[in-house]
């Protein structure tokens, strides 16, 4: 009898994995079923809440992302068209500025003009003046160089003539050459 408990064993050993023996089929199959049902229940009853409740939860928030990521862009079409406004009422403002700039330089300008024009015209009236006075004051200096000169000439030539013969001489002379 040992002989065969001995030829039994070593038939059990050369079986091979214990999980291919056909014998233990039933219950391995049982007992998988179970572990299913175990997993099913855990999972469904504990982790798929769970795991709903977190993708909930993100799909709120990602909700709330996006609504708040349009009111924030809204905001900021708001604040650009604000902007712009702005922008377009400053240039609107500079370009009146620089129109009333000019139109004050302008008057200043003219004011300046009329100044320079007024100053170069009485200037121009003291100078004609000057050199009237010069002209007349030189015409008389030639007038009283010729009559002395004519004098020393009747002088020189032995001659005798009275101051109103030459002068009337001299007088007809810067007449008559000045015509």
């Amino acid at each position: 009898m040992e002989s065969q408990v001995d030829e039994l064993e070593a038939a059990r050993e050369s079986v091979g994995m214990p999980q291919l023996d056909f014998s233990t089929f039933p219950n391995q199959i049982f007992w998988l079923v179970v572990a299913l049902v175990a997993i099913y229940l855990l999972l469904s009853r504990v982790a798929l809440p769970r795991i709903g409740a977190v993708l909930a939860e993100r799909r709120g928030a990602i909700t709330n992302d996006i609504a708040r990521a349009e009111m924030l862009k809204q905001q900021a079409e708001e604040a650009e068209a604000a902007y712009q406004k702005a922008l377009t009422d400053a240039r609107a403002e500079a370009s009146r500025i620089i129109d009333k700039t000019k139109v004050d330089m302008q008057e200043q300008l003219d004011i300046a003009l009329q100044k320079a024009d007024a100053e170069i015209a009485a200037r121009a009236a003291e100078s004609e003046r000057r050199l009237a006075e010069i002209r007349d004051s030189a015409a008389a200096a030639v007038e009283e160089v010729a009559r002395d000169t004519a004098r020393e000439v009747v002088s020189a030539l032995g001659a005798k003539a009275d101051g109103r013969s030459i002068n009337a001489a001299v007088t007809a002379q810067l007449k008559g050459g000045a015509a």
